[in-house]
């Protein structure tokens, strides 16, 4: 008994020394991996790379691996209850050095071929070195999957709270990295065909205008033609609305959307072409203007907006604008959304000013794409604002478009059975009042019936237009209501984007029963009311809908404006049987 005591004791205290120095070395990759969110990330010069900083946390993680590997951690990882800890322990170093060797370690490779020059034939991306790195990128894609499942299926409530702790914090990484790793994988895919390998392309990117919400975002405004042609880019035009604004789009969307959106001729108006939150829809849309209005077949289009530039901005650095005003990350939002409409009164000024903007911008981000030094900082930049979904991104060829319709740039309204919750809204004013709106939704799922789940939705709308100050080209009404309104009043086409199959009950409009527009868009009910919104003021709708019985959070759609709308969701409990 003696000696059997003697080897537990000897085994526990191996454990728990080599279980300190797997901490230490884990730790010690972490702060590795960190150093590639510190200055280089930030665009400032670094003398290390991001493949030296995975290699020296690929060496830690093996060596994490290896302290928790062999006869007593295996014995013990297998005790019940009391194993739990150690099992988490050992698997979560496993899974560190699974993820570093198979899956940081290629993305950094590729990163570090894209970012280290110009290809071979001399365009910005080396598009053969992207080509080349597709296959072991969708393995990467695979592993972080796999490894993420693994992780997953470890124990994440037992005795030991610094164990759950080290689960928890590598299940939140693994929930960044796998999102990453498949968008990785999809870029290898379809960005060399998209850059011009073997043909050149030809792009519309609309720059929109956020002050004025349109389903998309924000009011299509300046725009640019982009080519692109073995990996260099070049924008050969500007213009801006005036150019497309008698322009008609020979193209049938549907009997659906023009049941919804008929009656804003969305394919004659420019103004209104993206009026609808499905972003194919406007870009299919512009597509057929420029090709009626130019001629030009186009491959695909891109939309952007004042957050997006900012973000970009921040890795590539100023713009200079014709007056030397610096366009800087800062102040983009506000030059083109605000203070624009206060310096320039004549309008064809402030939309060459905006022309000025744009160009100044592009120039500015092409140079970061051809710069190595700055080339990984701005990729990053992309990256966040490609996930944001403030850069969107369609296709004209099907095989890419399936690709980009995956992810959030696609910006696909979802035609499926899963809680969705999306609340989209439209200025019917034809102010720039936008800019002062803030968005709020509480989706909360109620108890179950027989004929499903009651959600009930609470959305508010707050006009914070300031009291004075304002241009009238800013607080202008084109709508002309019949009734009396001051300046700052605003008026909103407000939408809410249902899960597939529900019912509305009943909807209140600051408590008072409403009466709601419904038509279908992509499967999905779609309930709108038209709210007229005075300065100062909060309009609440609230939706009692019956859907479908289901235990998942919503789908929320994120409407991309100047402020970000504020969303709640509590968990909830499934339905019983």
């Amino acid at each position: 008994m003696c000696a059997a005591g003697g080897l537990l004791l000897a085994g526990a205290v191996w454990i728990a020394v080599t279980g300190l120095l797997a901490r230490h070395e884990l730790l010690a990759a972490q702060r590795s991996l960190e150093s590639l969110r510190g200055p280089a990330a930030a665009g400032a010069p670094t003398t290390s790379t991001p493949g030296d900083a995975v290699r020296k946390a690929a060496d830690r993680t093996a060596e994490a691996h290896r302290l928790t590997t062999g006869p007593a951690w295996y014995a013990a990882a297998h005790l019940p209850v009391l194993g739990d800890p150690i099992r988490t322990v050992r698997g979560a170093a496993e899974a560190s050095d699974r993820l570093t060797r198979d899956v940081l370690s290629p993305l950094a490779g590729t990163a570090g071929e894209l970012v280290s020059g110009a290809g071979a034939d001399g365009g910005h991306l080396d598009l053969t070195a992207l080509r080349r790195a597709a296959p072991s990128l969708r393995e990467a894609s695979r592993s972080a999957s796999d490894v993420r499942a693994d992780v997953a299926s470890l124990p994440r409530s037992t005795w030991l709270p610094a164990a759950d702790r080290a689960r928890s914090l590598l299940t939140e990484q693994l929930n960044r990295i796998v999102p990453a790793t498949v968008e990785a994988a999809a870029a290898a895919r379809v960005m060399p065909s998209m850059l011009g390998e073997k043909s050149p392309r030809r792009y519309l990117v609309v720059f929109e205008n956020t002050a004025e919400a349109r389903g998309t975002g924000g009011l299509p405004g300046a725009f640019a033609i982009l080519t692109a042609n073995r990996g260099r880019l070049r924008f050969e035009h500007f213009g801006n609305d005036s150019e497309l604004s008698k322009v008609r789009a020979s193209i049938d969307l549907g009997a659906e959307y023009t049941a919804m959106y008929g009656r804003h001729a969305p394919t004659r108006v420019w103004a209104n072409s993206n009026i609808s939150p499905h972003f194919p829809h406007a870009a299919r849309i512009w597509s057929a203007m420029w090709q009626e209005h130019s001629g030009q077949r186009l491959d695909g289009a891109f939309a952007l907006d004042p957050g997006a530039l900012a973000g970009l901005l921040t890795a590539a650095g100023p713009a200079m604008l014709p007056d030397g005003t610096a366009v800087t990350a800062a102040n983009v939002v506000d030059l083109t959304e605000r203070t624009s409409y206060a310096v320039f009164t004549d309008t064809a000024e402030r939309k060459a000013y905006f022309l000025d903007v744009a160009r100044a911008t592009s120039k500015v981000l092409l140079g970061s794409v051809d710069d190595p030094a700055r080339r990984s900082a701005l990729f990053a930049a992309l990256r966040g604002q490609l996930r944001e979904g403030r850069v969107k991104v369609w296709s004209a060829h099907p095989t890419e478009q399936r690709e980009l319709a995956a992810h959030p740039f696609g910006g696909i309204l979802p035609n499926g059975p899963d809680p969705f919750a999306g609340l989209v809204v439209n200025n019917a004013a034809g102010t720039k009042l936008d800019y002062y709106l803030d968005r709020r939704m509480e989706w909360t799922a109620g108890r179950c019936t027989q004929d499903g789940r009651a959600v009930t939705v609470t959305t508010s709308l707050t006009n914070r237009a300031p009291g004075s100050g304002l241009p009238a080209y800013v607080t202008q009404r084109v709508d002309r209501p019949p009734y009396e309104t001051g300046p700052g009043d605003n008026r909103l086409l407000v939408s809410y984007y249902a899960t597939q199959g529900a019912r509305l009950a009943r909807a209140t409009v600051n408590g008072r029963p409403a009466m709601l527009n419904q038509m279908v868009e992509r499967g999905h009910p779609v309930y709108t009311v038209d709210v007229e919104l005075p300065r100062g003021a909060t309009r609440t709708l609230v939706l009692e809908l019956v859907e479908r019985p289901s235990d998942r959070p919503p789908t929320v759609l994120h409407q991309q404006l100047v402020q970000p709308l504020r969303v709640t969701a509590p968990p909830s409990r499934p339905c019983d049987g």
